[in-house]
C-alpha cells in the first residue's frame, strides 16, 4: 500500500491567478497532510511568452501547459496544478494522470464593464446594455462565436495578459467591456469588478472552466494517494463528461464549443453547443444519464460520465458539428 510522500513540489505557472491556485491546493494538502512539507516550482509557458497572438494562432492545445508538465516528467516536481480548461483532452503525455479535481469555482462568463461605466447590466438581458459598436475584449473563439449570434454589431478584439493587465486596458479606454471566465476574477477577490454573469442561453461556458486539474506521474503511487483526496465528486464528474464530449469531437480547448453540465437528483446532464465561428451557424444536444454505480465505486461512476460526454458528441456530431469545428 502506498504512504503518504515527506515533500511535494508543485509545477505552476507564475502569473498572479496561477500561483494563487498553487497555493489554494498547497493549503488543501497541508490542511488533509500537515505532516507533508509543500513547495512551488515557477515555470514559464510559451503563452506567458507570447502575449501578443490570440491562443489559436499559437497552436491552442497545450500553450499553458506543456512545460509545466516537462516539468513533471523530468522528476523536477510532483504535480502540476492547471486551469483545467487550459488542458488538452488528448493523451498527449502517457507517463501523466489526472489525480484530481478539487470543488468547482463559479463555471460562468462574466461581463466586465470599466470602473465608472454609467451602464448596468441586467441578469435577464445582459448584453442589452452595449450600444451599438461597442468594443469588446475577448481572446476566446467559443465567446466570440456566441456573441457575434446575438450581437453582429458589436466590435470583438482580441486581449492578451493577465488579469491585472486586462482590466487595467478596459480602465484606460481601450475597451468598452471585457467577457471574462468569473472564477480567476473571484479567486483573487475582484468579486466588485464582475458587472453581470452571463449564464445559459445567453452563453454557454468552456469545457473545465472554474475547475483546476491536479495532474501527476502515473507511477507516482504515493503523490495519487493524496491527490485521490482531493477529488470533488461533481466537479470531477461534470468536467469528466466536458471532457470526454470535447475530446469525442476532436475539438482543441480553444474551439468555439461551449458546455452545461451539473447533477441534480443523482442525474447527470449534459449540454453541449458548437458553432461556427463567425455565430451564423450552431448545433446543440442534450443527454442525461442516472449515475447508477454506488459512490465509492469512483472508476465505475467516471465512465458513466465518459459515456454521457461520447453519446452527446455523437449527437453533435450527427448534426454537423464536425464540420464546423473544421472551419
Amino acid at each position: 500500500m502506498p504512504t503518504p510522500p515527506e515533500t511535494l513540489r508543485i509545477a505552476t505557472r507564475a502569473s498572479e491567478l496561477a500561483l494563487w491556485q498553487a497555493h489554494h491546493v498547497a493549503d488543501l494538502i497541508r490542511a488533509a497532510y500537515p505532516e507533508i512539507t509543500v513547495s512551488l516550482v515557477d515555470v514559464t509557458t510559451q503563452g506567458d511568452v507570447d502575449q501578443t497572438q490570440p491562443l489559436w494562432q499559437l497552436g491552442g492545445t497545450g500553450v499553458f501547459t506543456k512545460e509545466v508538465q516537462r516539468v513533471v516528467l523530468e522528476g523536477k516536481a510532483d504535480l502540476a496544478v492547471h486551469s483545467l480548461k487550459d488542458l488538452p483532452t488528448e493523451v498527449l503525455e502517457p507517463e501523466l494522470c489526472l489525480g484530481a479535481v478539487p470543488a468547482r469555482e463559479c463555471r460562468w462568463d462574466a461581463l466586465i464593464l470599466p470602473r465608472g461605466s454609467s451602464l448596468v447590466a441586467e441578469a435577464d438581458d445582459p448584453l442589452k446594455c452595449l450600444p451599438e459598436g461597442s468594443r469588446i475584449g475577448t481572446g476566446s473563439l467559443r465567446r466570440q462565436a456566441q456573441l457575434r449570434s446575438v450581437r453582429p454589431d458589436l466590435q470583438l478584439r482580441e486581449i492578451r495578459g493577465n488579469l491585472n493587465t486586462r482590466l487595467g486596458k478596459l480602465d484606460a479606454g481601450e475597451y468598452d467591456a471585457l467577457i471574462l471566465a468569473a472564477a480567476g476574477v473571484l479567486r483573487l477577490g475582484w468579486k466588485s469588478r464582475l458587472s453581470c454573469l452571463l449564464v445559459p442561453p445567453v452563453m454557454l461556458p468552456a469545457v473545465g472552466q472554474g475547475a483546476l486539474g491536479l495532474e501527476c506521474r502515473t507511477a507516482d503511487t504515493s503523490t495519487r494517494l493524496v491527490l485521490d483526496g482531493l477529488n470533488d465528486p461533481q466537479a470531477r464528474l461534470c468536467t469528466q463528461a466536458e471532457r470526454a464530449l470535447l475530446g469525442a469531437l476532436r475539438a482543441g480547448c480553444h474551439a468555439p464549443v461551449g458546455v452545461d453540465c451539473d447533477i441534480t437528483d443523482n442525474q447527470l446532464r449534459l449540454t453541449g453547443l458548437v458553432m461556427s465561428p463567425d455565430g451564423t451557424q450552431r448545433v446543440q444536444a442534450s443527454r442525461e444519464v442516472t449515475l447508477s454505480a454506488a459512490p465509492a465505486n469512483w472508476s465505475a461512476l467516471l465512465a458513466e460520465a465518459d459515456r454521457l460526454g461520447t453519446q452527446t458528441a455523437d449527437a453533435l456530431i450527427a448534426q454537423g458539428a464536425r464540420e464546423l469545428i473544421d472551419r
